[in-house]
């Protein structure tokens, strides 16, 4: 079982920024896959950005050249650095690993809004 514990949410203005945080249990980390998904009321659930074990990261067009995810292995902590956010991009964020199957966090709101 993997637990994801996230912060870092909150209330921001147009154009400003956020860093959310995702906390990991289990002694596997560096072989999970892991990503930050977002869910905006009345529309499904949307993959945000993904870091693979290897490093190697993916990113929804609405967010690349704004979002960067980053993991550090040795605090077992995935990272999500938000920029130049939009209206757009207010939702609930959840944190999530692969290993064998899905895993996920509770969800922190993010709310961008003057």
């Amino acid at each position: 079982q993997v637990q994801l514990v996230e912060s870092g949410g909150g209330l921001v203005q147009p154009g400003g920024s956020l860093k959310l945080s995702c906390a990991a249990s289990g002694s596997i980390f560096t072989l999970y896959t892991m990503g930050w998904y977002r869910q905006a009321p009345g529309k499904q659930r949307e993959l945000v950005a993904q870091i693979t074990s290897g490093g190697a990261t993916n990113y929804a067009d609405s967010v690349k050249g704004r979002f960067t995810i980053s993991r550090d292995n040795a605090k077992n902590t995935v990272y999500l650095q938000m920029n130049s956010l939009e209206p757009e991009d207010t939702a609930v964020y959840y944190c999530n690993a692969v290993f064998m199957r899905h895993f996920w966090g509770q969800g922190t709101q993010v709310t961008v809004s003057s």
